[in-house]
């Protein structure tokens, strides 16, 4: 699983190994937190990965696993860009957002034993986004709708809590905003649309994400957010 160390991968995690799935949750191998997440996964039962992002690498890495899954769950932000591109590095919706996933996927494609893709996109996410972020989510999922590999697409509203490494003051806001909106709406009797827009927790989206991840009938559907409580 890559993005394990996010804040919903990190609950899907402990998910897994709540449902006694053999779970292997990928960390970087140059972050400086590795020893700390290694021994946080390990209690949970579950194995460390850190593979390089390289394209050969992580395929020889899937084809020696052989999953039955494979979790896409990057992401980066603008604050992270932005840190990053003072360091010289690249960090974008491109690079990371789209690059990354699609280096996983690949990898996984030509591992041989097709595992089902897991990906975690964003409600909104439809082509021609103008949205950076929305945009390379888009092109995301275009590739593995069209791609060989049996997948699983889901797009989350607003994941937030208190509990967040980083804190995003706009998002929480946000959120709390258009979920006030949404209860009105949903006196009015538009059931619908507030569930697809009010806010989640990485919990809860995580043992949604796992329980549809572990059903062979969700096989090549995209869930939206109200799919996913």
């Amino acid at each position: 699983m890559t993005g394990a160390t996010g804040y919903t991968g990190r609950e899907v995690v402990r998910a897994l190994r709540e449902a006694g799935v053999d779970a292997v949750a990928h960390v970087r191998p140059d972050s400086s937190t590795l020893d700390a997440w290694r021994a946080r996964f390990e209690a949970l039962g579950a194995r460390v990965d850190t593979t390089p992002w390289q394209p050969r690498v992580m395929q020889a890495t899937l084809v020696a696993l052989r999953p039955d899954l494979a979790f896409a769950l990057l992401g980066t932000t603008r604050a992270r860009a932005s840190r990053a591109a003072r360091s010289g590095a690249m960090e974008t919706y491109e690079t990371i957002d789209y690059g990354l996933t699609m280096v996983l996927y690949e990898a996984a494609r030509r591992a041989g034993n097709r595992p089902r893709f897991v990906y975690l996109s964003a409600v909104g996410v439809r082509p021609g986004a103008r949205s950076a972020y929305l945009a390379a989510r888009a092109r995301v999922e275009q590739a593995v709708m069209q791609g060989d590999l049996p997948y699983l697409i889901a797009r989350p509203s607003f994941i937030s809590g208190p509990d967040r490494d980083e804190f995003r003051l706009g998002e929480r806001l946000a959120a709390k905003v258009t979920d006030g909106m949404l209860g009105v709406i949903g006196l009015l009797g538009v059931h619908r649309i507030r569930e697809r827009y009010r806010s989640t927790t990485s919990a809860v989206l995580a043992r949604a994400l796992v329980r549809a991840a572990l059903d062979p009938r969700a096989q090549n559907r995209v869930l939206e957010s109200e799919d996913l409580r």
